[in-house]
């Protein structure tokens, strides 16, 4: 395929240079000339939109609160449009006036931004999001379900909604813990004492602010909730901790609880299995935490989660 590339950060880049290493024909563009300068090492690039438009694809790697500039300067473009913000519901807003769109969201990335950070093999053997919602051209989501599992992506299928929830949950409300982590640690002492634990518990704390914000933006009342829920886990874990004299098993069930869990993940990949080209189908496959790893004529093959024993 022919396919175009707007916005050549860490994602955006990594997207092109993938996609270029796969065999497809990849344009790209920026609108910062430093940034084309170097990319046209890698891959043509374009300093005008409109060069862009022969492509049959459009991916948009732009931060959810440029998507609706970026839609702006598509308009006219015939081609299939998607995108890779960490906001879904936002980003089909964005782009409601393009007849053909499909919102797209990798689950990868580095704590580092920009051309500089993008390599070939980010995605590969990693979650991208397809949102398929009930107006979604069934040929055009398979189409791009082809083209990201060509790069060794895992392609989820979910509703944007869906999404933006569980986006919340294991995204942006870590960067929101990992910022708190970083200010409640702001001494002398702590700063030196720190180690393994709070190093992996705050990377995504250098992450750009842009991209924290516009996390915050498009999905403030997701995030609400789950900051919620999370006020609720914390007050039972705060309970228990001023009851310990009187009760010393409680917080050791309650750390126990989430040992199990994260000891089970990530799960591991069941047996191969041939999915139907159907909605239906699809999204009872990402319902189930499963996965395409090829499209097929007449069928998708997927993967759902293997039931681990709790250790």
């Amino acid at each position: 395929m022919r396919v175009a590339v707007t916005g050549l950060g860490l994602i955006g880049g990594s997207a092109a240079l993938a996609l270029a290493e796969a065999g497809h024909e990849v344009v790209g563009h920026d609108p910062d000339p430093a940034v084309r300068a170097a990319a046209a090492a890698r891959f043509p690039v374009t300093a005008d939109p409109a060069g862009l438009f022969d492509a049959d694809v459009a991916v948009v790697g732009a931060p959810v609160k440029h998507l609706a500039s970026v839609a702006a300067a598509l308009t006219g473009f015939r081609g299939l449009v998607t995108d890779t913000a960490s906001v879904k519901a936002d980003a089909a807003r964005a782009f409601a006036a393009h007849d053909r769109f499909v919102g797209g969201h990798p689950m990868a990335g580095k704590e580092t931004a920009g051309f500089a950070s993008a390599e070939a093999g980010l995605f590969r053997g990693r979650v991208w999001v397809l949102c398929l919602e009930a107006d979604t051209d069934l040929d055009d989501w398979l189409l791009l379900a082809r083209l990201w599992t060509s790069i060794g992506a895992r392609v989820v299928p979910v509703r944007a909604d869906d999404h933006d929830a569980a986006a919340a949950r294991i995204s942006h409300l870590e960067h929101l813990v990992a910022a708190a982590l970083v200010l409640v640690a702001d001494d002398p002492l702590s700063r030196t004492l720190a180690a393994g634990s709070f190093r992996d518990g705050t990377r995504v704390a250098g992450s750009s602010t842009t991209l924290f914000a516009g996390m915050v933006q498009g999905n403030r009342a997701m995030l609400e909730d789950a900051l919620d829920e999370l006020g609720e886990e914390l007050g039972t874990a705060h309970q228990y901790v001023v009851e310990y004299q009187q009760d010393p098993d409680r917080i050791a069930e309650w750390f126990d609880r989430a040992r199990a869990k994260r000891a089970a993940w990530p799960p591991e990949p069941g047996e191969a299995e041939r999915v139907p080209l159907t909605r239906e189908a699809l999204l009872d496959l990402g319902a189930a935490g499963g996965w395409v790893e090829a499209v097929e004529s007449e069928v998708a093959i997927g993967r759902r989660p293997r039931v681990q024993s709790t250790p």
